[in-house]
């Protein structure tokens, strides 16, 4: 599979993609655990079937010790027992936060009150800004055809 754009190499495309990882580092350095935010942003690419980002949150997640186990289990959270019960509400919420088109009422008041009792408010905020971030870079990787594989761990900071 060929890339069908080298975003890196048009200018438009890379000072879009500056502000995207700028603001990436934010969500990085928040307070929000680092495992929680491979794991959201693993079960995010894998709903909107980005196979970099699976790519490359698999490999720096396992790079900095996640399990083989809970990186496996990541698409059936809900059935495995190996994940807290912190980590199930941020699965659950970046689910519906990704999935807004397939129910009308976006996301559940029961979801965002299960996540704001494990996550304070600079998490949660950290938490949504992930969400959106991964979101937005799983469409540009899947609209350019962006192949996965090749990703080696830190390879992006």
């Amino acid at each position: 599979m060929d890339a069908r754009f080298d975003y890196h190499n048009n200018p438009v495309a890379a000072k879009f993609s500056k502000y995207v990882f700028s603001a990436g580092k934010v969500v990085k350095d928040s307070p929000l655990p680092d495992a929680t935010q491979e794991l959201v942003a693993l079960r995010i690419s894998q709903i909107n079937g980005c196979g970099f980002c699976v790519d490359m949150h698999t490999k720096d997640a396992a790079h900095r010790g996640e399990t083989s186990v809970r990186l496996n289990l990541v698409a059936a959270w809900r059935e495995a027992t190996v994940f807290t019960d912190a980590e199930r509400a941020a699965l659950e919420l970046a689910e519906q936060g990704t999935r807004v088109a397939d129910a009308a009422g976006g996301v559940t008041d029961e979801a965002w009150a299960n996540a704001a009792k494990h996550f304070d408010e600079d998490q949660l905020a950290a938490l949504v800004s992930l969400i959106a971030i991964m979101n937005t870079v799983n469409r540009l990787n899947v609209i350019t055809q962006q192949p996965a594989g090749a990703y080696q761990p830190g390879q992006w900071g």
